[in-house]
């Protein structure tokens, strides 16, 4: 059977194997509804309970905070359009950036049909947008700002603690879209002046389907969803338990274990790229060298087309992707690299590289004798 190499966590990661044990336990002993009046119901309110409190503790927050969603992107869709809605009659203009996640541009768009307004600031070419210029944005009747904490295909670093802090002074929402940071990164919302921040569960080794929105005590939001009132009324559905309880667990994985991992990541993604500058011609890194999260490297090999290296690694047991798995299907540059002034040519032979504690060495040289000998063979073929 041939090895897998997978280097796409930033696409999903493998289900740790606590956040596997603590699902099959919920999943065998503890079914009952987490509203029911009984012990049952009690046991699973509890799983929830506990998860709200790991991940409180990892935010530095108030578990009242937490709320449970299907992950990221629900996350991202009730904060940006809940919050407008909620703020609609101080204002209706709405502050992002051309390299957020579909889940905030197209919940923006959703907003444009309702009449609402929104300016887009692009990036400079390090594919960090500017704390300036999102304040030279903002207008008297914004109501809200949405600027991800890094992005996903790039894994470059937003300022968004300033942004944040600017919002807060003059009484506008702030979200940050946090799925790339989370359980890499510290984060602390005593520092951080968001009033609501996103994460999904299966991009720190918790299952898919799971995620949490963190809504500060306070701030404006309507609910998206509505039903039964769980979730303080803001998310309202029967709680994903077995899911909830997989998040929890591996929320304290990384929380006890971030600096160990991030520093493994940091020296495996290091390897990687040097090897690759210096041993494969005519290749660049897209977006900041420095200012980026541990594991993402988003490279760009001239004269090829990114997807056909993609097949010739899958044919090699070696899982990379062209930006974010979500729009990989759509066969289009991507918005990110083309927002940070790269052509589309080049946005297509480009592709991500995203590794977590899991790699090793061993993938890493693998990887880039695989790498060498592809992009040999890509350009001869095109020379033909």
């Amino acid at each position: 059977m041939q090895k897998i190499v997978y280097l796409d966590n930033g696409a999903t990661t493998p289900l740790c194997a606590e956040a596997k044990a603590a699902m099959e336990r919920v999943m065998s002993d503890v079914y009952g509804n987490p509203s029911g009046n009984y012990s049952l119901g009690f046991a699973a309110k509890k799983i929830l309970n506990d998860s709200r409190a790991e991940i409180a503790s990892a935010l530095n927050c108030y578990e009242s905070e937490i709320i449970f969603t299907s992950g990221g992107t629900e996350s991202d869709d009730l904060a940006v359009i809940g919050g407008a809605l909620a703020s609609g009659a101080r204002g209706r203009h709405i502050v992002t950036t051309g390299i957020e996640h579909h889940a905030v541009l197209n919940s923006c768009r959703f907003l444009e049909t309702l009449g609402y307004k929104v300016t887009y600031v692009m990036p400079g070419p390090d594919g960090a947008v500017s704390a300036d210029s999102v304040k030279e944005a903002v207008r008297p009747d914004t109501v809200l700002v949405s600027v991800m904490q890094a992005n996903n295909e790039t894994g470059v670093l937003q300022p968004v603690e300033e942004i944040g802090e600017f919002a807060r002074a003059n009484n506008i929402l702030f979200h940050t879209d946090a799925v790339c940071t989370f359980g890499k990164l510290p984060l602390d919302m005593s520092r951080l002046k968001a009033d609501f921040l996103s994460v999904s569960a299966h991009k720190i080794g918790g299952p898919k389907g799971t995620g949490f929105l963190y809504v500060r005590r306070g701030a404006a939001l309507q609910p998206t969803v509505y039903g039964g009132g769980q979730e303080r009324g803001l998310r309202s559905g029967t709680e994903n338990t077995v899911g909830i309880a997989g998040l929890g667990a591996a929320v304290r994985r990384k929380r006890d274990n971030m600096e160990i991992f991030g520093e493994k990541t940091l020296r495996l993604r290091a390897r990687l790229q040097k090897r690759i500058l210096e041993e494969i011609p005519d290749t660049h890194v897209n977006g900041s060298l420095t200012n980026r999260v541990p594991g993402t490297l988003n490279i760009r090999f001239d004269g090829i087309v990114g997807t056909s290296l993609l097949i010739l690694l899958d044919g090699k047991g070696i899982c990379a992707s062209a930006g974010a798995a979500c729009n990989n299907a759509s066969q289009k540059p991507s918005h990110v690299l083309t927002a940070m002034g790269l052509t589309e040519k080049e946005s297509a032979s480009s592709i991500r590289f995203s590794l977590n504690e899991l790699n090793t060495e061993e993938e890493i040289d693998y990887t880039v004798e695989v790498l060498k000998e592809s992009v040999e063979y890509l350009r001869k073929m095109r020379a033909l």
